[in-house]
């Protein structure tokens, strides 16, 4: 396995033009969020609860998606904890308090935020890297997440 900074840095190659990085900032968060709300939608049987929240299929894909992190970087992968953490949280709300299906409103904020996604690439001229390797797809919010660790000092 690569490390973490061999990924980032493969990954960024991509994602050179300030345009394309703009619609990273927005679209990548909100599809991290449609798929952890997708997942989450999917009935799960036993009606176990942790806590306030049911156990879902969300939860079981993300504590997978956790050790990832933690094989790449721990400090990353704190960080991802929190925003786990958050997503999770707000799907949990959305359930709560939006009148639509929880997977109609995931389903409708996948397609915009992919259609952001490739027209930010368009821009760059070049392909998502999750093309040529789909870990990339992991990497993305890992990338954004860096950024804002080097702004504050934080080693990954």
């Amino acid at each position: 396995m690569k490390d973490v900074h061999t990924l980032l840095d493969e990954y960024g190659e991509s994602h050179q033009n300030s345009l394309n990085k703009a619609f990273h900032w927005i679209c990548v968060p909100v599809i991290l969020w449609t798929i952890v709300a997708l997942l989450w939608a999917i009935p799960f049987p036993g009606g176990i609860e942790l806590g306030n929240y049911p156990l879902n299929w969300a939860m079981l894909a993300l504590a997978l998606v956790q050790i990832y992190y933690f094989r790449l970087s721990f400090s990353l992968a704190i960080g991802m904890f929190a925003i786990v953490a958050v997503m999770l949280w707000l799907t949990h709300w959305v359930t709560l308090n939006i009148s639509l299906p929880l997977w109609q409103v995931a389903i409708g904020l996948f397609v915009i935020a992919w259609v952001g996604q490739f027209i930010g690439h368009a821009v760059e001229g070049k392909r998502p890297s999750f093309f040529k390797d789909l870990q990339f797809l992991l990497i993305g919010p890992a990338w954004l997440l860096s950024f804002v660790y080097k702004k504050a000092g934080i080693r990954y």
